[in-house]
């Protein structure tokens, strides 16, 4: 048996445009501070340690008027603007049709990442979404990828799995489950130091093949 788990925003979807709007959202009407930029939003979302609500409202903690704002408004917005990058679609139905186990492990809530994959059509071709508020801890935590792996009855020895994503995050949960990692550069990070990099979704297939 093999796996792919798949990191969502920003390796499956580019979701930024979205989610800066709902940022910005809560921006005005909870703390009248001016709008910040996409490129902005990506670039906090994807550092290693960061205190989002820091970075995005000015609080030390992420206060539930901020949340709750947030959800209410990124639940319409959410499938707004989002789209597949070009030959996801292309790879998630290749992977599926020679048999291997396809997942998705994402930062995001649950209900977003549903919604978002139900919207791009693809949302069938995964045998299990999940998302930071199933588990204690999110990436770099392995307990995603854990959960993932244990659904599927996964034995290392006469099994592999990858973790596919665009983060540093992906990676370190990857080392920490134990399992393989490609790191890809078509999404919200164009560039990598890591050993194994899939420029397009085709080199993900020809990597697990």
């Amino acid at each position: 048996m093999k796996v792919v788990i798949f990191d969502m925003d920003g390796t499956l979807l580019d979701s930024k445009k979205d989610i800066t709007s709902s940022v910005n959202y809560v921006r005005k009407m909870n703390h009248n501070l001016p709008e910040i930029t996409e490129e902005y939003v990506v670039e906090a979302i994807n550092m290693e340690v960061r205190n989002l609500s820091e970075l995005f409202y000015e609080t030390p903690i992420y206060r539930d008027i901020d949340r709750e704002l947030f959800e209410s408004h990124y639940d319409s917005e959410c499938i707004k603007s989002v789209y597949l990058y070009d030959g996801v679609k292309e790879l998630l139905l290749e992977l599926v049709q020679r048999d291997i186990k396809i997942s998705v492990a994402t930062n995001a809530p649950t209900q977003f990442a549903l919604r978002m994959l139900e919207h791009l059509e693809v949302k069938s071709l995964f045998d299990i979404i999940i998302g930071a508020d199933m588990v204690t801890n999110s990436k770099p935590s392995p307990e995603m990828l854990e959960y993932i792996l244990k659904y599927y009855k996964f034995d290392k020895n006469s099994h592999k799995a990858w973790m596919v994503g665009d983060n540093s995050k992906d990676i370190l949960s990857a080392n920490a489950a134990g399992i393989e990692s490609i790191f890809v550069t078509w999404g919200f990070t164009p560039f990598s130091a890591q050993k194994v990099i899939a420029k397009k979704p085709p080199d993900v297939l020809e990597i697990v093949l």
